[in-house]
């Protein structure tokens, strides 16, 4: 799983509430598969004033899905997409799109 979703990818969530709705991924919990996207499968959290700074109320969070309600979003293809992992001559890897073939 080290080359899958990575905190950063832009993915599209094929599940849910949310569903196709697009979102930078934040955090990537790979222990319990799960992802936090911005934006996406928000919740209310209620805050207690800690500080003078600090105000309390009500707060909208991101919470996490499970990694596999999310598909990485192709931008040539404008649509989400599973990958392949590419070996380049100098041994790097790269994800390439398995519908149009071009990088992610």
């Amino acid at each position: 799983m080290s080359l899958s979703i990575k905190k950063g990818d832009k993915v599209i969530v094929i599940a849910g509430d949310d569903r196709g709705k697009t979102g930078k991924v934040l955090f990537v919990d790979r222990r319990n598969s799960r992802v936090i996207v911005e934006g996406i499968n928000l919740v209310k959290k209620h805050l207690r004033k800690r500080s003078e700074n600090e105000p309390a109320g009500i707060k909208e969070i991101p919470a996490p899905l499970h990694i596999s309600n999310v598909l990485l979003f192709c931008s040539n293809c404008n649509r989400g997409s599973r990958f392949g992992v590419k070996i380049n001559e100098d041994k790097s890897k790269i994800r390439i799109c398995k519908r149009c073939k071009q990088p992610i």
